[in-house]
């Protein structure tokens, strides 16, 4: 099986499917044998992720694409409907905020900057509502732990309860609003 290795600071190897391949991120420690171990160990992960990778980049090429026009009115509509939603959660959550700005992003749903800076992608606006407010209050939360600890995930639940509901929604549909951009 084919893979590229990052080599990183981190502490124990990881496999990712980004772009239809396999990636593994490895310790900079790590021998060839212990990642080729890992790989054998993780091949049933590994091969139906790859399939689901080819998978949705076979319906990607038949996707029809947005027009510039049609993210712009996406962009603005975000403009409009995510500073209500931010503004609305802030208060639940017990946070401030920075700037709210809007992308049209590959990769990310949403980030907050240790400024409290938050930045959400425009596609939010064809995912059901409450998909959307998931992930401000995910964003928000990020104004009191900057990581995804177990911390991080009750403060989320406290004012979102049926997270998990919305994360995995995304996860599911979340590559087809993905494979609209041009």
């Amino acid at each position: 099986m084919k893979y590229e290795i990052i080599r990183s600071n981190r502490k124990t190897l990881a496999a990712q499917i980004r772009d239809g391949k396999l990636i593994v991120r490895a310790p900079f420690r790590a021998t060839a044998e212990e990642i080729e171990r890992f790989v054998r160990k993780h091949r049933q992960w590994i091969e139906t992720h790859l399939a689901k990778a080819q998978e949705a980049e076979k319906a990607a090429q038949n996707t029809h694409k947005l027009t510039d026009e049609e993210v712009k009115a996406l962009v603005d509509r975000a403009l409009k409907v995510i500073p209500e939603r931010v503004a609305h959660y802030a208060p639940l959550v017990g946070v401030t905020y920075g700037r709210i700005t809007i992308r049209n992003q590959r990769t990310r749903w949403g980030s907050c900057s240790s400024k409290g800076n938050l930045n959400f992608n425009c596609l939010l606006m064809l995912a059901p509502p409450q998909v959307l407010d998931s992930v401000v209050v995910h964003e928000l939360c990020h104004r009191k732990e900057m990581n995804h600890s177990a911390h991080f995930y009750a403060e989320v639940l406290r004012v979102f309860p049926d997270y998990w509901e919305q994360y995995e929604w995304l996860k599911q549909n979340g590559s087809r609003l993905l494979a609209l951009l041009p």
